[in-house]
């Protein structure tokens, strides 16, 4: 009895475990065709959904650059002037160093003022400290109610003079304005500097640009893309000078030497606009993606604060900490940035502005 009990004996029914084991597997041709049929549709979904993320229209320049022109190397000065008075001659800016801050606005205002504009100031306080997101508008001639927001913030993180991040960006916002001063689109176009993009005022309720997104939902602004100006400023054209967060080290560059438009998946039909837009201007590397919002680096600057009031946005970026190994710290100081790319891709943007304005044909 004890041997039956333990399966030694006569007439002990097949393993089990085995059976189960087998059963696993699909039995007959017809079984097998459903398996390979589901498995096909799973791999269509993926690489469909991939192509979604990672596909741009247009193509990347690809070749060495040529000679700036007149009006570039102009340009390239103007940029270098811009960040110099910001990262050099006034240094870190935010809240800590408050009057910092506040002569950083001066200076984009004047600088606003010079090329034309009227600007306006809107005004609130953070922790207890007056700061202010600066805003001028090219008003539009066929299609006004219709508005373009480009952006970028002003401020910087704590002991940091903050070439790159955002001395870059806020120079491009400057240029841009002045090249548009005078040539109004058929959409409104509105330049606009936010504070308090750094942290600790990240995605919290003291966020200029989330401040400016939701006073614009109020008033019922018709919004209908964001533009945003982040590091753009350090290039490398070394093999493994270009990191990402997973899986995208599979589908772009390993150097460092495009610009990078980035949106989440619901802004996708704005940026490929913006990248088409580019491509066919500018004589400069760049690359694309729509994809999820939580992704590492996806949200990572004012345009995010866009999506939280449902309007679409994306980011102009060299991708700051997937390249620039002075990212938030002490060495982000105007030498480390290359004003001769910087101006390729201020010229490029643009065009993206003319798109986005409605006057590119």
């Amino acid at each position: 009895m004890d041997r039956v009990r333990d399966g030694a004996g006569a007439g002990t029914p097949p393993d089990r475990g085995a059976r189960g084991w087998l059963s696993m597997f699909p039995r007959g041709r017809r079984m097998w065709r459903r398996v390979a049929i589901l498995w096909s549709v799973l791999l269509f979904v993926a690489l469909s959904g991939t192509a979604c993320v990672v596909w741009m229209p247009g193509r990347s320049w690809n070749g060495p650059l040529r000679p700036l022109s007149d009006g570039q190397r102009a340009v390239c000065a103007r940029l270098e002037g811009h960040v110099h008075v910001l990262a050099g001659d006034i240094g870190e800016r935010n809240t800590a160093t408050h009057a910092a801050l506040l002569r950083t606005a001066d200076y984009i205002e004047r600088t606003f003022g010079e090329a034309g504009y009227s600007v306006a100031r809107q005004e609130f306080r953070a922790e207890g400290r007056p700061v202010c997101n600066l805003e001028v508008e090219l008003r539009g001639t066929s299609r006004a109610e219709e508005i373009v927001v480009v952006g970028a913030h002003y401020d910087t993180v704590y002991v940091c003079a903050g070439a790159n991040d955002n001395g870059s960006g806020v120079a491009a916002l400057l240029e841009l304005a002045r090249q548009f001063a005078g040539r109004p689109q058929p959409r409104s176009v509105r330049f606009v500097a936010f504070v308090n993009e750094e942290p600790p005022y990240f995605r919290t309720d003291e966020m200029g640009s989330l401040v400016y997104a939701r006073r614009c939902k109020e008033r019922g602004d018709r919004i209908v893309g964001m533009m945003s100006l982040e590091t753009i400023g350090y290039y490398s054209d070394e093999e493994g000078s270009q990191q990402y967060p997973p899986p995208f080290g599979w589908f772009y560059p390993d150097r460092g030497h495009f610009i990078a438009f980035v949106a989440n998946t619901s802004s996708g039909g704005l940026v490929r606009r913006a990248v088409r837009a580019f491509r066919a201007s500018a004589q400069f590397p760049s690359e694309g993606v729509a994809a999820p919002g939580f992704i590492t680096g996806i949200g990572w600057s004012d345009h995010w604060s866009f999506w939280q009031a449902g309007y679409p946005a994306f980011m102009v970026t060299d991708t700051a900490p997937f390249r620039y190994p002075f990212y938030h710290t002490e060495e982000d100081t105007p030498d480390k940035l290359d004003y001769e790319r910087m101006a390729r891709v201020t010229e490029g943007l643009v065009s993206v502005v003319e798109e986005m304005g409605g006057g590119r044909r």
